[in-house]
């Protein structure tokens, strides 16, 4: 077993990586697919009960990279397009602006993203800067899961605590 309870699951195709310290639990996972990621079950990952493309195309939604894949065959590692953002080889850029060329407003260094999950936090991708109502800058950076239940020990930021609250919202 690595390091920090790191987890890794495969099934003939790929290989899933699990890291838990980066994992709130915005149950994209299970939501998604329960058969393969149950988190009442031990091993709570079943890689044989869907096919290695709906894994994937799971996989990369998760928030947090938490959940991260590769292909067990090396050569296929070297064909993924941007879309698979959660494969093990891909990094996204330190900050949005070093996609574009042009740093005006309005072209590209305003991109965000804000989804509310379903029972979960409220998590935001994009080039941002989290600024309290005294000026002090909390966080820059490219993603963020804040607590919509109110009990993160960890506030404004979520810490898994709508889990154990059974928030519904």
């Amino acid at each position: 077993m690595e390091r920090d309870n790191n987890r890794k699951y495969s099934n003939k195709d790929i290989e899933v990586f699990w890291e838990p310290k980066k994992c709130i639990h915005a149950s994209t996972c299970y939501i998604e697919l329960i058969g393969v990621f149950n988190p009442s079950r031990r091993p709570w990952v079943n890689m044989e009960d869907a096919p290695t493309e709906k894994i994937i195309e799971v996989v990369n939604k998760c928030p947090t990279e938490a959940l991260m894949w590769r292909w067990l065959d090396e050569g296929k590692n070297s064909l993924i397009t941007e879309q698979d953002k959660n494969h093990i080889k891909i990094r996204r850029p330190a900050k949005y602006n070093e996609l574009i060329k042009d740093n005006e407003p309005g072209k590209g260094t305003d991109v965000m993203e804000v989804r509310i999950m379903k029972d979960g936090p409220v998590v935001v991708e994009g080039n941002f800067r989290l600024i309290t109502s005294e000026g002090k800058e909390i966080k820059t950076g490219e993603f963020a899961s804040f607590c919509r239940c109110g009990q993160s020990n960890s506030m404004p930021f979520c810490d898994g605590m709508h889990r154990k609250t059974g928030f519904i919202g």
